[in-house]
């Protein structure tokens, strides 16, 4: 291990501040690598964020809703949650037939990323999917979802513009415009 790579931070003491089924949220007591104490708040999430990019035809699926944290409206990927001890590509199968209906043949990895690593330890993985059929949705009690197949061109057009500004989303679509784009 690089000397820069060990952990400059030292932890002198953790407490639970705040927990729900969703997120458990903790304060440490450190010392800080200039040697001063001070505090630091970590968000832990209790679910692997969990991304589907349904593409099938040049077409991509995509699911608008209302967003109550930002209090916007936002299109993005179908997306849900992992269970710690769940396997990753199950809860994708599950979270894309709640959401859009679809169940897909074809399926891979694309990627991982840890998102707000500055306060959480959230760990999104997506994926992409083809050979789409399409179901019936099976959404959940907190969801109120309008799927919509853009053309795949539109969707990234979306991205650039600002028009969604998930995170997972602007990953996953970016990421497969540069796989497909060679």
């Amino acid at each position: 291990m690089v000397e820069d790579e060990k952990s400059p931070w030292q932890t002198l003491s953790t407490k639970a501040i705040y927990d729900n089924p969703w997120i458990r949220v903790r304060e440490d007591a450190v010392v800080r690598p200039d040697g001063e104490r001070g505090i630091y708040g970590v968000v832990h999430y209790k679910n692997t964020a969990i991304g589907i990019l349904p593409i099938e035809n040049d077409d991509i699926y995509l699911v608008g809703q209302y967003r109550y944290p930002l209090g916007i409206y936002s299109w993005e990927i179908p997306e849900g949650g992992c269970p710690e001890g769940e396997d990753l590509l199950k809860a994708a199968k599950r979270e894309l037939e709640e959401e859009t209906g679809l169940c897909a043949g074809k399926w891979a990895k694309l990627g991982e990323s840890h998102l707000s690593n500055s306060v959480s330890d959230e760990l999104a993985v997506w994926f992409l999917a083809t050979s789409l059929i399409q179901g019936k949705q099976q959404l959940e009690g907190t969801e109120k979802l309008i799927v919509r197949r853009f053309p795949f061109k539109e969707a990234f057009r979306m991205a650039l513009d600002g028009e969604i500004t998930d995170a997972i989303s602007l990953i996953a679509i970016f990421q497969y415009y540069i796989l497909n784009s060679g």
